[in-house]
């Protein structure tokens, strides 16, 4: 189906499920006002107002960014590189409160009519954070602890892929998290015991999986002698390193490895212990069927606030579930004419079942396969990349690296994703695959997935917008789901219209991406708000994607963990589509791709309203001359 045709299709299917209100209303709906250029308003009177407002959001952001060390670590600042968050439940409080009095004083200080159409955005997203993080704070015992990503790999992580160490004063803030620690992880496990207080348990999977990571975090040295654990290996790396560059004399090195080890064991240690005690005492209260969140205490009112936090929309349970089965059948019909293209006989599910099986669609399960499979994603986003010109003004400067996920949070069939780099080129971003089970990783999707997590997909997406200079600072790193993940998806497809996916079985990977993100659609509010079990989840999804068993698994627990969030994919993507649409309909000739591109990315990630409303002043700006 021509592009034009698949845009035209889907804002009709959209419009049709969503009841498309008219934009102002859901933008106020929203609580988003707007932004309208005030009559009157002198340009460069707009544009110094705009700049102070803009130094004014870059004081408060920073302030902000305190609250959380890990952050601007992750983010390449190393002010205060050896502090670890506070994360109890009294910080968290602390910190809406100063969210409340920073936007009461934004708006006893500021005139939103003062400002240029960037400052109206900037101070319609302060205002929208807040009203976002009200809207959570009643359900905030009902995100579950140590689920999937949870802070017992979350901290490794960071302590592994984030703090660099290029002096002994960086080697001492190391040392000072890993003392932190046991503090740190204390505090989520109070968070945990105060939820199971509430009534509110992570399923079954996700005590088996946490306490599984914790096992492999806490295993080698200097924990116990069968090899090294992970984080032993990075201290004694970068310990290394230093010592090798002359930074630090080799009697300073062992000092540290020491003083490092001293603390993994009497700081580090004990707190995962204390931890995997609790996940295994309370784990037998755990039901052994999972259910979804309107079984938890307020559990209906909790999942309509994350899909509108996810889809930044007012989109009910039933019209997303409609809007799934809707895009599921569209999807399958396509299938439908490659299965015929490449001469296939038998059903759509046969079909499925092949892919799955037929050993020509994996590498093997060997460290060779695995390279393989990593070389053919760098081949394919080079190729990527010469084609990124034609289709975009505004290009990534970041670099890019495909990497295999580490072992000690490595999951079956688990989600790539994208880790982003740092601003100034420092880190490149990263793009993460699971290789544990090579059968989950289809190489006929590879290309598929490297559209969407490298170029011109997440790494596209997220560099352009810490590279941004026109904007204050928390918008070049604050994001929406629904934009992101939205963009993600637009950019598999996109991938067609650039030249990819030549080979018929890789455009089947494009619809198999595809038509995932629609059965999110449906597996998720089947899930969450008509109490689906994870085998009913799993048999939907089998029966309409051709995805193999062991990721179908993995991604089912994973909706399971974190309500709403799979279903924003879909959402953005088709949202975004339908702006498109919208201006290739009201522009027609004058309609250029490059230009629309780069209105879309060129304000960094917006709630779904506000883009809407951005587009339409592109579409009359060109209109205009």
């Amino acid at each position: 189906m021509p592009i034009r045709s698949i845009l035209s299709f889907l804002m009709s299917v959209f419009l049709l499920v969503a009841c498309g209100e008219a934009p102002v209303v859901q933008e106020r709906a929203a609580g988003i006002a707007t932004p309208i250029a005030s009559a009157g308003t002198d340009a460069v009177d707009a544009e110094e107002a705009t700049r102070e407002f803009h130094a004014w959001l870059d004081e408060e952001f920073s302030v902000e960014l305190d609250f959380s060390p890990l952050s601007k670590t992750r983010l390449g600042d190393k002010s205060n590189y050896g502090d670890l968050d506070d994360v109890s439940e009294a910080a968290l409080d602390r910190q809406l409160s100063w969210r409340r009095d920073s936007v009461s004083r934004m708006q006893a200080t500021f005139d939103r009519d003062a400002l240029n159409e960037e400052g109206k955005i900037s101070w319609d997203l302060w205002e929208f954070m807040l009203e976002r993080e009200e809207a959570s704070q009643p359900y905030r015992r009902h995100r579950y602890i140590f689920g999937r990503n949870g802070p017992q790999t979350g901290l490794p992580n960071s302590l592994i892929n984030y703090q660099d160490v290029d002096s002994v004063a960086d080697m001492e803030a190391y040392i000072s998290r890993l003392n932190q620690s046991n503090r740190y992880m204390g505090q989520y496990l109070e968070r945990a015991k105060l939820s199971v207080a509430d009534g509110i348990r992570a399923p079954h999977f996700d005590y088996d999986q946490a306490i599984s990571e914790i096992q492999r975090v806490t295993s080698g040295t200097p924990f116990s002698a069968e090899g090294d654990s992970a984080i032993w290996a990075d201290i004694t790396s970068k310990l290394d390193a230093l010592a090798d560059e002359g930074v630090v004399s080799a009697s300073g090195r062992d000092a540290l490895e020491g003083r490092a080890r001293d603390a993994l064991l009497t700081q580090f240690k004990p707190a995962y212990d204390e931890i995997l005690i609790w996940l295994q005492s309370d784990r037998g209260d755990v039901p052994e069927v999972a259910t979804g969140a309107s079984a938890l205490p307020s559990g209906e009112d909790y999942y309509a606030e994350r899909l509108r936090n996810m889809t930044t929309l007012d989109m009910t349970a039933d019209e997303i579930h409609g809007l799934g089965l809707s895009e599921v059948a569209r999807i399958q019909s396509e299938m439908e004419a490659i299965k015929r293209q490449v001469g296939f006989e038998g059903s759509l599910q046969s079909f499925f079942n092949f892919m799955r099986e037929d050993d020509q669609f994996y590498y093997s399960n060997t460290d060779q396969g695995r390279a393989d499979y990593l070389a053919l994603a760098d081949e394919i986003l080079a190729d990527m990349y010469t084609r990124l010109p034609d289709f975009f003004g505004i290009l990534p400067k970041a670099g890019l690296q495909v990497r295999r996920v580490e072992a000690f949070r490595e999951v079956p069939g688990g989600a790539a994703h994208y880790a982003r780099g740092t601003a100034d080129g420092s880190r490149p971003g990263t793009f993460y695959a699971h290789l544990i089970d090579m059968r989950a990783v289809a190489i006929n999707r590879l290309e598929n997935l490297s559209y969407h997590e490298g170029v011109p997909g997440h790494h596209m997406q997220i560099s352009i917008q810490q590279e941004l200079e026109n904007v204050p600072r928390f918008r070049t790193i604050r994001g929406y789901t629904a934009f992101s993940e939205g963009w993600g998806l637009y950019a598999e497809l996109l991938g067609k219209e650039m030249g990819g996916y030549q080979d018929p079985y890789a455009d089947m990977g494009r619809l198999s991406g595809e038509i995932w993100r629609a059965v999110r659609l449906v597996v998720d509010t089947g899930i969450h708000d008509q109490g689906w079990t994870q085998e009913q989840a799993v048999a939907y999804a089998l029966a309409n994607s051709p995805r193999p068993e062991s990721s179908v698994r993995s991604e089912v627990r994973r909706y399971f963990n974190n309500p709403g969030q799979a279903t924003a994919y879909k959402i953005g993507m088709l949202k975004i589509l339908e702006y498109r649409a919208m201006a290739e309909e009201e522009l027609g000739s004058d309609f250029d791709i490059k230009a629309f591109h780069d209105t879309v990315l060129g304000s960094g990630a917006l709630p779904m309203p506000v883009m809407q409303a951005k587009i339409e002043r592109w579409i009359e700006s060109v209109k205009q001359g």
